[in-house]
């Protein structure tokens, strides 16, 4: 039985294809899930939600650690605290609403899909060519996540301009772009630094992607000689070494 749900995390089947995918389906659930409900009161249709969603990644988690060979390193990894931490937000509202602030940690179960960079880029051609791109605007994205929900959960309470996920992504975009309109400010000293880390880290981030999306297009064809990956389309010596390179093309209609 182990041997099996073990299968699914890191086999090659077509069962273990899905069940990833499901894996990936259901955090990007979550997210919309923390998203949709900013928009609600949290009464108890929305806790007994919650709780399901509480016990799925509890299972999910249980599973992971049940297969695991080695627990300690398991336990040592982001992904895993961040699971931990959503467990016990999703499931806050059985002990009260006390840790109802922890919530938004569920944002960095995004950082779970990473193990399916692989997959994906064996699955579809857009990833194999682009993944660069899709790393740095996941990164972006994450961050953009995790931030939008620090500010919901730290000032929805004692900031008017904060009512919902809505208002907290404007200001996130708007702090990380340093377009500063000032229509939004956080309060208190925990905002203000919650702001200077959205600008530092946001901007490195989103310099990155611009980076990335702007530099000449490369394609990854391994030389032989230096191993060196990345080369020019049209390329036919290596830059590094002289090498002749062999880079397949699709031709030109």
């Amino acid at each position: 039985m182990r041997n099996r749900v073990r299968e699914l995390y890191v086999g090659e089947s077509p069962a273990a294809r899905r069940f990833r995918y499901a894996v990936l389906a259901f955090d990007l659930l979550t997210i919309a899930f923390v998203v949709a409900t900013s928009f609600t009161e949290h009464g108890q249709f929305v806790e007994a939600i919650d709780v399901v969603f509480g016990l799925a990644i509890l299972a999910e988690f249980g599973l992971r650690v049940w297969i695991s060979a080695n627990r300690m390193r398991l336990f040592t990894r982001l992904t895993t605290l961040a699971d931990v931490v959503a467990i016990v937000s999703f499931l806050a509202p059985l002990a009260g609403e006390g840790l109802g602030f922890l919530r938004v940690l569920r944002t960095l179960r995004l950082l779970h899909t990473y193990h399916l960079g692989l997959q994906l880029k064996r699955d579809f051609p857009y990833f194999r060519k682009h993944d660069d791109v899709v790393l740095a605007v996941t990164n972006l994205g994450v961050f953009i996540f995790v931030m939008t929900g620090l500010v919901y959960a730290t000032q929805y309470r004692v900031n008017e301009q904060i009512a919902n996920y809505a208002d907290a992504l404007y200001f996130t975009v708007t702090a990380l772009t340093t377009t500063g309109f000032g229509d939004i400010v956080l309060k208190g000293s925990l905002g203000r630094l919650i702001s200077v880390v959205v600008m530092l880290c946001g901007i490195t981030l989103f310099l990155r992607l611009v980076q990335v999306l702007f530099r000449p297009n490369k394609v990854r064809c391994e030389c032989k000689e230096c191993g060196l990956v990345l080369h020019d389309a049209d390329a036919v010596h290596c830059k590094h070494c002289g090498a002749v390179m062999n880079i397949k093309t699709e031709g030109v209609t």
